[in-house]
């Protein structure tokens, strides 16, 4: 089965590296037919689209997953389209929505839409109408450098999810907290599946943990700081988050019952009452030796540091190797560093 991904165009790097890491934990194999900004095709061994269902939900950095139906260069698209078995696909009420991934093709967005809506009508059941606003079955085009890819829609991830969830809708706030769409991001770059744990040492707000929950983890957080482990709690009781456990205590102390096969987590950056005056480095180094320690041999964790951090000189000594890294900028004195660490 072949299947195309619209990823955010946010990030170079970042949404294909989710959908790596996300099929590789639920254990699909895949090959990349194509990749083009904004458009990637995989060619998956899965017989049934709701397959992927679970896997769709996950992603953060992906805008639509679709099932590819028709291949071809853009002047056959019409032609491909009438030939096609529509029947066997439209059941019931349906939309054709297309989308221009360059300035190169010929069409009329809005006119090859009715033309292919009126095609599909012509070659399904007299009682199957056109719904606009909320169809059965979504019938998308994408039009990339010449050729056309019609598939039909297996999912799309919300917007409205990591709108709603943003810091400063929550109960408790505080400034610098991460955005849910990254968060959610880094929890997928560990390859953690439901069920399985996922600590945040450094949990904040709790952001890192209510999306690891919504997922499916459980969650452990811990915070220095008592008024961010009060608060934390308050934002994961408000998303519905209930499989948790969150206290006070130093990262550099931290000692748990079992290991965790996940840890995901936002350190602070500089001295602050965050840190207890502690500088970075030195902060990040004594983390490390104790985190080593909590997490399983095949576990992964995924940090966010500064662009000035010398990650490097911090793991050295422990048993962490970087296996991926992607670099934000977020303005013109500070570049975020996304890194994901293995155990060796």
């Amino acid at each position: 089965m072949e299947i195309a991904l619209l990823p955010s165009k946010e990030h170079p790097t970042l949404p294909l590296a989710e959908v790596r890491a996300v099929l590789e934990c639920e254990g699909i194999k895949y090959y990349i037919k194509e990749k083009q900004e904004g458009l990637l095709i995989l060619e998956i061994p899965l017989e049934s689209p709701e397959n992927m269902s679970g896997i769709i939900k996950r992603l953060s950095f992906t805008h639509e997953v679709f099932q590819i139906l028709i291949e071809v260069d853009e002047e056959q698209l019409l032609g491909k389209t009438k030939e096609y078995p529509w029947d066997n696909i439209v059941k019931s009420d349906y939309a054709v929505r297309v989308k221009k991934m360059d300035k190169k093709s010929h069409f009329n967005t809005s006119k090859l839409e009715w033309e292919m809506g009126s095609i599909i009508k012509d070659n399904v059941a007299s009682e199957i109408r056109v719904n606009l606003e909320n169809p059965s079955t979504f019938i998308r085009t994408v039009l990339i450098n010449g050729k056309a890819f019609v598939g039909q829609r297996m999912g799309q991830i919300s917007k409205k999810h990591f709108f709603d969830l943003k810091p400063h809708k929550r109960p408790f706030f505080y400034p610098g907290s991460m955005s849910p769409k990254l968060a959610r991001c880094m929890v997928n770059l560990t390859r953690i599946r439901m069920g399985e744990t996922l600590l945040d040492p450094f949990c904040g707000t709790g952001g890192i943990l209510i999306e690891a929950g919504i997922i499916g983890a459980r969650v452990i957080g811990t915070d220095i700081d008592y008024k961010m482990v009060k608060g934390s709690i308050e934002n994961l009781q408000h998303c519905g988050i209930h499989d948790y456990q969150v206290f006070q205590e130093d990262a550099r102390k931290l000692e748990l019952p079992s290991k965790v096969d996940a840890i995901v987590t936002d350190p602070p950056y500089g001295i602050s009452a965050s840190t207890r005056g502690e500088k970075s480095q030195d902060l990040y180094q004594q983390s490390m030796q104790s985190l080593q320690e909590l997490l399983k041999e095949d576990g992964h964790m995924c940090l966010a540091t500064p662009h000035y951090l010398d990650l490097d000189g911090v793991l050295e000594g422990t048993k962490f190797k970087i296996i991926e890294q992607h670099h934000i900028r977020m303005h013109k004195s500070l570049t975020r560093v996304i890194s994901v660490l293995a155990k060796i």
